[in-house]
């Protein structure tokens, strides 16, 4: 799973790789939350500015939890260009999908209606929670649950084949063998052509 946060209400590091084990449906699920680090609008256009690490999340991600603050209309509007952004990643994948309006319990300071919010999720396809971390937890609680039984459905659909564009493999460090097979071959290769002058 991905979380791409675009407000500065939560209080995890930015970056951080969470990892949890729970059960759904009788079966034991094991789920990672990349909270990813602040994306915003280049320039008051609708490109979005964000750093390499988001892309290199994109690809893994079986589920996106889009978060955006009830009281900052920049927050909100980060969202179409970035839902745009991971479909240029995943043309065709059918991903599952969360909107998240955080900051529920400062109605009074709202710049965000519900209706905005409602009509943002059926225009990107997914479900729509409008909660506060602060004051209610399991309002997050519940939406990270039907995500996480979405994509559970959304898995055991594909008859134990992974979905194609959907479940990539992480990238991972370079393997020390063949770095170690590639310098040889470079010194190898340097001996040779200094002993042939």
């Amino acid at each position: 799973f991905l979380t791409v946060t675009n407000s500065n209400d939560l209080t995890f590091p930015p970056g951080a790789l969470y990892s949890r084990k729970f059960t759904i449906d009788g079966e034991q699920i094991s789920l990672q939350v990349q909270d990813t680090p602040f994306v915003s609008l280049e320039d008051d256009t609708d490109s979005i500015c964000c750093q390499e690490q988001i892309n290199r999340s994109i690809y893994w991600a079986d589920g996106f939890v889009f978060v955006y603050s009830i009281t900052d209309y920049d927050s909100y509007r980060v969202i179409r260009p970035l839902h745009q952004h991971i479909r240029k990643i995943h043309p065709n994948a059918n991903i599952p999908l969360l909107l998240m309006a955080n900051k529920g319990d400062l109605l009074r300071a709202r710049q965000v209606s519900s209706k905005e919010g409602l009509q943002l999720a059926s225009e990107l396809g997914g479900t729509y929670y409008e909660v506060s971390a602060r004051e209610n937890c399991e309002g997050v609680h519940e939406a990270f649950q039907q995500l996480c039984q979405e994509v559970s459905r959304m898995i055991g659909s594909c008859n134990g084949e992974k979905r194609r564009g959907l479940h990539l493999v992480r990238p991972k460090s370079p393997n020390m063998q063949d770095l170690k097979r590639r310098l040889k071959q470079a010194l190898t290769s340097k001996g040779k052509s200094a002993t042939t002058l």
